[in-house]
């Protein structure tokens, strides 16, 4: 089965940190940060709890081409296709003790997203598709629409963005998503209103705690939830709109699969939410940890790979029992090196890379620095080569926070990729 999740995709950012204290000009709590984590939100976190569900699934959504679209773009987990939007939302959680004190958005309020053939295309060739909306507009596309009447779907719809397409098989707001579109308060006269209305074959209104309430057109269905306790709710519905659309997918009846669909969002918010779904560490740094090994980290570059790098990555991998490249994404390069840069794709400065024998695994950031990927990955040894002091290096300062340390490798003169690029000139 081929799953297509179709809608907007988001950068969400979560930066952790302690409270001691308020802010001495307003009584406002003062957060002393000591870590950042990034992922692909809106429909892309989705399409990611289905990947990790083991579903075949293609997300397509539009990104913008600056720092905020490379970074989301890097996060991704799963087969996609772009279109191209002006500003993609940025969302920023002040987060202490998994409670969320603030937060800030950005971007998101350009024109309408841009819809390609190609879009299409994998649209109609899904076996089912979840369209995830997030009100910023790509839903809205009228040859989008037109193409989703033709596929099986389940909408999981957002109060800013449009009504679903006539016949989806199975329409998922929550009550206030409900309320807002029917004018209704109730969840049984929303839900039947709604079905009316959108021609669905059928309506579930999510109720949170309370479970939700399916309408297919006879006697609702009342679908109570098991009593977790409630963090961080986010990314609930999400859960609850995947695991309802595979199941259907698969030949499930729509009240089973709305059974399952509360099941999944409640065991989903027993574990934390969002927050425990951070982004899969490469499996070759797990086996490592898990043997007690030294994880290693270097980064750059390595647009045209010369013979100082091949050396310094055999020196860095010789410093443990794993090597991890952290490489900039094309975007990151072309703010750092310029505009005729990289000569080399990411896709074929991975695929080298991955082949060298002294690297374990490579993974793509999109920022001008690796703090945030180091982060995530918390190596126990970070390499650089060139002429530096280690305690000089902004990376030192992030790896003392789990007592990492920073190695400095000789430095090759005469072999840098500019230089070769100035030779060849």
């Amino acid at each position: 089965m081929k799953l297509v999740v179709v809608g907007d995709a988001l950068l969400d950012v979560d930066v952790e940190g302690t409270v001691s204290r308020v802010c001495p000009d307003a009584p406002a709590p003062v957060l002393d940060v000591v870590g950042e984590h990034a992922r692909a939100g809106g429909a892309a976190l989705a399409a990611t709890m289905a990947a990790r569900d083991g579903v075949d699934v293609t997300l397509v959504s539009a990104l913008s081409d600056d720092e905020t679209g490379e970074r989301l773009r890097s996060l991704v987990e799963v087969p996609s296709v772009f279109g191209r939007t002006d500003s993609v939302p940025a969302k920023t959680r002040l987060r202490c003790d998994g409670t969320s004190l603030a937060r800030v958005d950005r971007g998101g309020t350009s024109g309408p997203p841009q819809v390609t053939d190609d879009m299409l295309d994998v649209v109609l060739s899904a076996d089912f598709v979840l369209a995830s909306d997030y009100g910023r507009g790509l839903l809205r596309d009228e040859r989008l629409r037109s193409v989703l009447t033709r596929v099986p779907v389940v909408w999981d719809p957002h109060p800013r963005g449009p009504a679903p397409v006539a016949g989806v098989r199975l329409a998922t707001p929550n009550l206030a998503e409900a309320t807002k579109f029917s004018g209704v308060a109730d969840p049984d006269e929303a839900a039947s209103a709604l079905l009316a209305a959108w021609r669905a074959r059928a309506v579930v209104v999510t109720l949170g705690g309370k479970g939700a309430l399916l309408h297919c057109g006879g006697t609702p269905i009342a679908v109570p939830a098991p009593p977790v306790p409630v963090a961080d709710p986010c990314g609930a519905g999400d859960r609850f709109a995947v695991t309802a659309a595979v199941r259907l997918a698969g030949g499930a009846a729509p009240d089973d699969a709305v059974a399952d669909a509360v099941a999944a969002a409640a065991e989903f918010l027993a574990h934390g939410g969002v927050s425990g779904m951070r982004a899969p560490l490469p499996s070759t740094v797990d086996e490592v940890r898990a043997r007690g090994g030294i994880v290693v980290a270097t980064g750059g570059c390595f647009d045209v790979l010369h013979t100082g790098h091949v050396r310094m990555l055999a020196a860095a991998r010789a410093l443990g029992d794993c090597l991890v490249v952290c490489l900039n994404s094309d975007l990151s390069v072309r703010r750092l090196k310029g505009g005729g840069r990289p000569i080399n794709r990411q896709d074929e400065r991975v695929e080298v890379l991955k082949a060298l024998e002294s690297v374990d695994d490579v993974v793509v950031f999109g920022e001008d620095t690796p703090e945030n990927v180091l982060g995530r990955l918390r190596p126990d040894v970070w390499v650089k080569g060139g002429d530096y002091s280690a305690d000089l290096l902004p990376e030192a300062a992030v790896l003392r926070r789990w007592g990492g340390r920073t190695v400095i490798v000789p430095y090759h003169r005469g072999r840098s990729t500019t230089e070769i690029l100035a030779r060849r000139g």
